[in-house]
């Protein structure tokens, strides 16, 4: 379970219950199974035991600030800051230790299991939430006042999790965790906003991109590129990059590809005598259908007719 700095990674454990959870972190056992909040000042883990990384069956909401010298890492980044950091991780994903663990750190974890959100609408609304499976650098950065939002929704969470239970315990618990949510959902979209600069240069990057992808013939040869193969080339997670181009463009990712795939398809019926199905090859389209539904679809017209169209 635990390595040295000079350890390499090893597969991550599974860890099923909070309840567990908490005894690899050396807290006592959870007021409830299903739904936990601890601080961070509480992990009782020394420097050189510290846990590689797990998979957990359960949601985890961190939120940390105030690192010893300003500074906290982010996979394989440093940033300096003083106000609160927040990260999401969805269950079945890794997470490691010794990114969120670290000396002087202060803020909380949240962590709750699927089973505790039965019969809510919640159960099914927090898949919808895509910044859980954003990567660590890719963090939610809260001001002063934000994070004060955040911090009095998780002090009625801990409230309500130290009560006894009442035919009003899990409402309420489930409402503010609805409501933690829906500010995160808020606050990541003023992030995506706010930050202009890193934004512009990825949007620069992401058509740089695709121009090379298009002007290269590597439509023919690889196929229409995913949006993942998008977001890895730009080193982000595909749901930031799709979430960062919504809010800055109003498209996906997967809109952008297409409005190339288009335009590229406009330019060979405008300028070459290729019939529809060498044009839908040469674009990667494996079958010429999908082509004529796509182009349909965005044009309103079927390639034939746009090429008719021209004469």
């Amino acid at each position: 379970m635990y390595k040295s700095e000079n350890q390499h990674m090893k597969t991550p454990e599974k860890v099923s219950s909070i309840s567990t959870l908490h005894k690899f972190l050396g807290l006592k056992k959870p007021a409830n199974p299903l739904i936990s909040v601890f601080n961070f000042d509480d992990v009782k883990l020394e420097s050189e035991a510290i846990l590689s990384a797990i998979t957990t069956d359960f949601y985890v909401i961190a939120l940390k600030k105030d690192c010893a010298g300003g500074k906290c890492r982010y996979g394989q980044q440093y940033y300096d800051f003083n106000e609160g950091i927040m990260y999401f991780i969805a269950p079945h994903q890794v997470l490691q230790f010794d990114d969120i663990l670290l000396n002087g750190v202060k803020g909380f974890v949240l962590v709750v299991h699927p089973d505790f959100l039965h019969g809510y609408g919640l159960a099914s609304d927090i898949k919808e939430y895509g910044y859980f499976s954003y990567t660590a650098n890719e963090a939610l950065h809260l001001s002063e006042k934000e994070e004060k939002t955040i911090f009095d929704i998780i002090a009625n969470v801990e409230q309500e999790i130290d009560i006894n239970m009442d035919s009003f315990t899990q409402d309420l618990l489930v409402s503010n965790l609805d409501l933690l949510l829906k500010y995160c959902d808020r606050y990541y979209n003023r992030q995506f906003l706010t930050r202009k600069k890193v934004n512009s240069d990825l949007l620069s990057k992401l058509e740089l991109l695709l121009d090379d992808y298009f002007k290269n013939d590597k439509l023919t040869i690889n196929g229409i590129p995913s949006v993942h193969f998008i977001a890895d080339q730009l080193h982000l997670s595909a749901n930031y990059l799709s979430d960062m181009l919504r809010v800055q463009t109003g498209q996906t990712t997967q809109q952008h590809i297409q409005n190339r795939l288009i335009e590229k398809a406009k330019e060979l019926l405008s300028t070459t005598s290729m019939s529809v199905s060498e044009i839908a090859y040469q674009l990667g389209f494996e079958h010429p259908q999908s082509f004529h539904r796509l182009f349909k679809s965005r044009t309103s017209l079927s390639p034939l007719k746009f090429r008719s169209s021209l004469n």
